[in-house]
Formats: C-alpha cells, structure tokens, sequence
C-alpha cells in the first residue's frame, strides 16, 4: 500500500491538518448553531384583531370540585373556505381540534415561533387536534388558501 493509505492521487496526508474536536466543543458547536437558528426565526405573533370565546363551560350546578381543571377541547370547523370559529380562546391544557369537511383541501399551519409546532397534514376530510402547554396568542392559517387564517388565545 502506499504511504499515504488508500489514496493514489498524489495527495500527501502529512500536509493536511487533522483537527480533533472534544465532546465538549462539539456541543458548545451544536448549541451554539441552534441558538442561531432559533433567534433567526423570531417574529411578531401579535394578532390585529379581538378574539371570541369558545371554551367549554361546565354544565353541573354542584359545588365547585377541588383539584386541577380538567382539560377541554375545543372544535374548530374547517367548511366552506375558512375556520369556524376563526378565533378561540382556551386554558393551558385544553385542545382544539381542527374538524375538516371540504370540498378543497386544507391544512392549519401555526405562524411565527410561537406557534412552530402547529402543522396539520393536508386533507379534505378528518380531524386534526394539538394541544396547547403554555399561554399565549398563536395565529395560524392554512398554507394552501393563505386568507384563510385564526387566532387561539391560550391563558393560565
């Protein structure tokens, strides 16, 4: 074999420098590359305009029980071109699902960094839920038909 190893083009390894890394820089690399990567996609998620509640209410007239809430979900139709309700309001905990029934496709695609994680298949018929774990003002809006859009406000 040659001096060099398996490469035959002349290629002298003893030129080329070999750089060796330390767990501990390539982690500092890594998280450093994805603070980068998450401070480049900041964005405003304020919405321009009011929201309307539709969180479920409790239909019992007894005491009121102790304990944590117990969480609800929240359907948003998606029928004739648009989200109904367009804007909700829930609780930390609860879940909106978004029911499909059109006879385009659609799909519900969270907008700015707050909402990332909001992203539904595309699909004419169905039901597609998340489930919201910190409060805030997450807009969203089908990819497909961008005029189609909503707002879910979550609070504590």
């Amino acid at each position: 074999m040659p001096a060099n190893g398996p490469l035959t083009m002349g290629v002298t390894l003893a030129a080329m420098p070999i750089r060796r890394y330390s767990p501990a820089r390539a982690l500092l690399l890594v998280t450093v590359s994805a603070g980068a990567l998450v401070v480049a996609g900041c964005g405003s998620d304020s919405p321009k305009s009011g929201t309307v509640s539709a969180t479920a209410a409790a239909s019992s007239s007894a005491a009121v029980p102790s304990g944590p809430r117990p969480a609800a979900t929240t359907t948003v139709a998606v029928d004739d071109m648009r989200f109904s309700p367009a804007n909700v309001t829930v609780k930390v905990g609860d879940t909106v699902t978004w029911k499909f029934s059109d006879k385009a496709p659609h799909a519900v695609q969270g907008i700015g960094d707050a909402a990332m994680g909001i992203n539904s298949p595309i699909t004419r018929t169905g039901e597609w839920s998340y489930t919201f774990t910190t409060a805030g003002t997450f807009r969203y809006l089908c990819p497909l038909h961008p005029e189609m859009k909503g707002v879910v406000t979550v609070e504590q």
